[in-house]
């Protein structure tokens, strides 16, 4: 009995030890030769890293069962992924695509509420398609601003979130003016298909599984965006223009915004100044990332803008200044110590996209 405890113990250890080996493959993404080699930023990748440990394993272990769906935020104040919106609030659910589920709860105040059914493949290939999109103006709801829709792969009356085979998650997305005056929605799901009344007991080979799906993920994730990051790095101080948004929604993106990422470098003393007229939209942001794209510190900076909080020309547009202190002017967004990093600028529900104008000039 004690030989087979220790044989199991030095199975187990070495599988931790493989854990941490494959977990350190993701570091990688700190020596690329793109990547800015500055003290903040080498700190900021660091921690960064660290994050999306801690997001994966809450993830992919402590939120893993799809019989026994757990909604967990992906990303909050300190957790950041892929220019995560400071306006937004990002629940997730790990669910399985053969599988019935049901979410209820109450609309409240939050101004905009999607959900959407994703494969998620950061692991493997750093997509994640779409397999379903509900938006809540096209969901019925009761008086008292209830509702309750079913996810399945097959459709129901009533409210209905599609799901296909390789389905493995759900995004809730809310999106706020002001998180301190509106309401988040309340949000419940649970199975109605058939399944086990109640968890699987956890076994070694359980475990092992997760934590190598786990760092799997870490890996795929970090070295999705340092890629994009690169990309963006071609044509500084620009917005994207290009018309094709597919690679945004592949990798998790809301069909319905259009994504204006840009990357920006800038000499000490100087400023960006982006100018855009804002068309006919359900909502509009910008927001200054670092090269990692995680969003700046949004509760202590002001490193972000929506429509509803900009102060607009007479003409009706909008003038952004991403600058190390207010130059008195238009819409300040403090760099944060930051030279060089990636943005984006979102338009969801608009009319049209115009790509926003940038320059880079001297304060």
């Amino acid at each position: 009995m004690e030989e087979d405890k220790q044989a199991d113990g030095v199975r187990l250890s070495a599988v931790w030890r493989d854990f941490c080996e494959q977990l350190a493959q993701a570091g990688d993404i700190l020596d690329r030769p793109s990547a800015p080699g500055t003290p903040i930023d080498q700190a900021e990748g660091l921690r960064y890293l660290s994050r999306l440990t801690r997001t994966a394993l809450n993830m992919l272990v402590d939120s893993a069962d799809p019989d026994f769906p757990r909604i967990f935020l992906l990303t909050d104040d300190t957790i950041k992924i892929g220019a995560d919106n400071p306006d937004n609030l990002y629940q997730q659910v790990v669910v399985r695509g053969d599988r019935d589920y049901r979410i209820w709860g109450k609309r409240n105040t939050v101004p905009y509420l999607s959900i959407g059914s994703k494969a998620n493949r950061y692991a493997i290939d750093g997509t994640m398609a779409s397999t379903g999109e509900i938006e809540f103006a096209d969901v019925e709801l009761g008086p008292d601003g209830s509702f309750e829709i079913i996810v399945s792969k097959t459709e129901k009356p009533g409210n209905w979130l599609p799901m296909a085979d390789d389905t493995t998650l759900l995004i809730i997305r809310q999106t706020f003016n002001n998180k301190s005056k509106e309401e988040a929605a309340e949000v419940h799901i649970e199975r109605i298909s058939d399944g086990p009344e109640l968890p699987a007991i956890l076994t070694p080979q359980a475990i092992e599984a997760q934590l190598k799906g786990s760092a799997a993920w870490v890996r795929g994730t970090a070295n999705t965006f340092a890629d994009w990051s690169e990309w963006f790095m071609q044509e500084p101080n620009r917005i994207y223009q290009g018309k094709d948004q597919s690679v945004f929604y592949r990798a998790g993106g809301d069909p319905k915004i259009w994504y204006g990422h840009l990357y920006y470098d800038l000499a000490p003393g100087e400023a960006l100044v982006i100018e855009a007229k804002p068309p006919k939209c359900r909502f509009w942001n910008f927001q200054l990332d670092n090269w990692w794209m995680e969003s700046m510190d949004h509760v202590n900076r002001k490193v972000w803008v929506n429509g509803a909080q900009a102060k607009y020309e007479e003409d009706g547009s909008v003038i952004v200044v991403c600058a190390d202190s207010d130059p008195g002017y238009g819409n300040w967004i403090d760099l944060s110590g930051h030279r060089s990093g990636t943005a984006l600028w979102r338009w969801i529900e608009a009319d049209e996209h115009p790509v926003p104008q940038a320059r880079v000039v001297k304060l």
